[in-house]
């Protein structure tokens, strides 16, 4: 449906029509001139000068049968009329003897989607020097600035909306991952119990396996709602949140980490080499799941048959934290955008995750003060988290 107000308010809120107006009046000697909206039904002022007090002002309306706009509408030319008495086509036309004019001009508006908009127009009771090319020029001119600003209001309007509808999306999208994040985490932390309450009881080995499957299958679930929250925060505007703690015992918490990881996989091997002075400031548990992170990946993406090495160094000045695997190198493309969300490349994209490690891992990193990279080739691929010393000690 066609919004006639709307569009007189498009036509007032651009700021040379008034210019135009005036332009026309002056260089044609003419004493009316208009911008003007026509419809299939209608004719109104969007915008006018009236010299020779022809009587409208923006917002009035003319029966559209009466003008010839309405003739203009349909064939979508042009028509000017240097004398109206003189003009074997407009002489005895209706138009001029209803609204007593003698010269006339009015070229189309066409917005850029080829839809018809209105005219720039303009009449005198008295004859003018019109069809001349400086006229006409300058006519066509001032129609297609016109139609540049109602094309450019529309698509600011369009882009402000779809941002507006964007960021409602957004917004509904994370908080529904934070509500769901938080409320498997209580079911899955049960399941988890029960799993490791069960494997303390003397078992067959057949209840022990199912038992095993239901451990590593929740912890895998944990690390995922972990995952799901961390972004969630990041995105919702809290960040990732540190709690820095002077000389932590980083040695002895990523070897946790480590040991946690080969009961899950006991069949991968994984060499450890630490070369830490004393502790770090920094939060450990974060710097424990980045390792997590890294290592989970080297698990499942590395080569079966090759052991992993994580090295963790400390040299006064950086703390880093290596993590290599043998395997298939990383093509470019994918390493573009490992580390955005929802990031999975390669053949393994089909594997468990939902593409968040990384990324966390490196809004971890980000908030240290530091930096995640990787490098890869043919023979292997080592992601490394380093993070300055003196800056945050």
């Amino acid at each position: 449906m066609i919004n006639i107000r709307a569009d007189i308010e498009a036509v007032g809120r651009i700021d040379a029509v008034a210019s135009i107006l005036e332009v026309v009046c002056r260089t044609t000697g003419m004493g009316f001139s208009a911008v003007a909206r026509v419809t299939d039904d209608k004719w109104i002022t969007c915008a006018v000068r009236d010299e020779i007090a022809f009587g409208l002002v923006p917002g009035s309306e003319l029966k559209l049968e009466t003008t010839i706009c309405n003739e203009i509408r349909q064939h979508h030319n042009p028509v000017v009329i240097d004398h109206v008495a003189e003009d074997e086509a407009f002489c005895n036309h209706h138009t001029p003897a209803m609204y007593g004019f003698e010269s006339y001009i009015s070229y189309p508006i066409t917005l850029k989607n080829g839809n018809f908009f209105g005219t720039l127009c303009a009449i005198d009771p008295k004859p003018a020097q019109l069809n001349n090319p400086q006229i006409t020029g300058m006519f066509k001119l001032f129609v297609e600035l016109i139609a540049f600003h109602l094309d450019a209001q529309d698509r600011l309007a369009l882009s402000a909306q779809q941002l507006v509808e964007a960021q409602e999306t957004a917004k509904l999208r994370d908080q529904f991952i934070a509500i769901l994040g938080h409320d498997l985490g209580n079911p899955v932390g049960a399941v988890l119990n029960v799993s490791q309450l069960l494997l303390r009881m003397p078992l067959d080995e057949r209840t022990k396996r199912l038992a095993l499957i239901l451990q590593n299958s929740s912890n895998r679930m944990k690390a995922l709602i972990e995952n799901i929250l961390d972004f969630a925060r990041g995105k919702l505007g809290e960040g990732i949140i540190l709690k820095r703690a002077d000389n932590e015992p980083m040695e002895e918490m990523l070897t946790l980490v480590i040991a946690e990881l080969n009961l899950m996989w006991p069949e991968r091997e994984i060499n450890a080499n630490f070369k830490l002075s004393g502790g770090i400031n920094c939060d450990g548990k974060r710097i424990s799941q980045v390792l997590s992170n890294l290592l989970g990946n080297a698990i499942t993406h590395g080569a079966k048959d090759s052991p992993i090495d994580v090295d963790v160094v400390c040299n006064g000045a950086e703390f880093s934290v290596s993590v290599t695997n043998s395997g298939k190198k990383i093509p470019e493309t994918v390493k573009e955008k490992l580390f955005e969300p929802f990031s999975r490349g390669g053949d393994d994209a089909g594997k468990d995750g939902l593409g968040l490690g990384l990324y966390i891992a490196s809004e971890i990193a980000r908030a240290h003060g530091g930096t995640l990279g990787v490098e890869s080739d043919d023979d292997k691929t080592r992601f490394t988290f380093k993070m300055p010393v003196s800056a945050v000690a």
